[in-house]
């Protein structure tokens, strides 16, 4: 089944157009990687799955882009982005406790239940495979964690919300390899409870980590198909230039 389907999708910048004729489909339960060069559209796509773009006023779109089968644009925006989180490529805790940042989001949406707070923070920082580091120190700052250890926050914080879709945009650019490694084992996991779609300009991380690839260039989708097949056997003559480092 698939959680995210996008159909003939055009987005423009006041003129400029940015994705031309997009069609993509998302299992759900699977990671997708969004591979491509610098400034061919991806992170545009991504964030368009949960209305970010919305926020830039020269922004418009047309085609659909469907959760469950239904319109994005038919969810309360609001409700979209709890169902469709997203993390940023630079994690961005906020300067506040530990605890309170990964409470944050639910708090936003009215609740106030310490108990269930209490739990949820709790089973967000597990999963997100932070728990450990941090179960001494949750009223610390979390401007006082390294890098890859803000971006599992921020990833616990993301999932704290119970959203249904995950969206990542080069989470680990900015990670030594050991904190990226945590990631992708994070990603593996997250995968059995989440959908997931990752932007990554590593060949081998999108290779490891994900179930499904699509290959964009100049704002249009080259290929998309399963990982394995998309680095073995590609079908596009662009797709292989890429993949073995003849460009971008």
């Amino acid at each position: 089944m698939n959680k995210i389907t996008v159909g003939n999708l055009n987005t423009y910048f006041g003129d400029a157009q940015i994705l031309k004729n997009i069609n993509v489909a998302v299992p759900e339960n699977t990671v997708t990687a969004l591979i491509g060069p610098s400034g061919c559209g991806k992170s545009t796509f991504l964030r368009s799955v949960n209305r970010m773009n919305d926020l830039i006023s020269s922004f418009h779109c047309n085609g659909g882009i469907y959760l469950d089968d239904k319109n994005i644009y038919d969810f309360d925006v609001v409700d979209l982005r709890k169902k469709v989180g997203m993390v940023f490529q630079k994690p961005n805790p906020f300067p506040k406790s530990i605890f309170e940042n990964v409470a944050y989001g639910l708090r936003i949406h009215g609740i106030d239940d310490e108990e269930f707070i209490k739990e949820r923070v709790i089973d967000s920082l597990k999963s997100s495979a932070i728990w450990d580091e941090v179960k001494d120190k949750l009223d610390h700052s979390a401007m006082g964690l390294s890098g890859g250890q803000q971006q599992r926050l921020c990833i616990a914080r993301t999932i704290a919300n119970s959203p249904e879709v995950i969206l990542m945009d080069e989470p680990c650019s900015a990670l030594d390899p050991i904190s990226t490694l945590k990631i992708e084992d994070l990603i593996y996991e997250l995968k059995k409870e989440y959908t997931i779609v990752i932007v990554t300009h590593n060949m081998q991380q999108a290779s490891r980590v994900s179930d499904y690839t699509s290959f964009f260039l100049n704002g249009e989708v080259i290929e998309s198909g399963k990982t394995e097949q998309i680095f073995i056997n590609p079908k596009e003559k662009k797709t292989e230039e890429y993949i073995t480092g003849r460009f971008g």
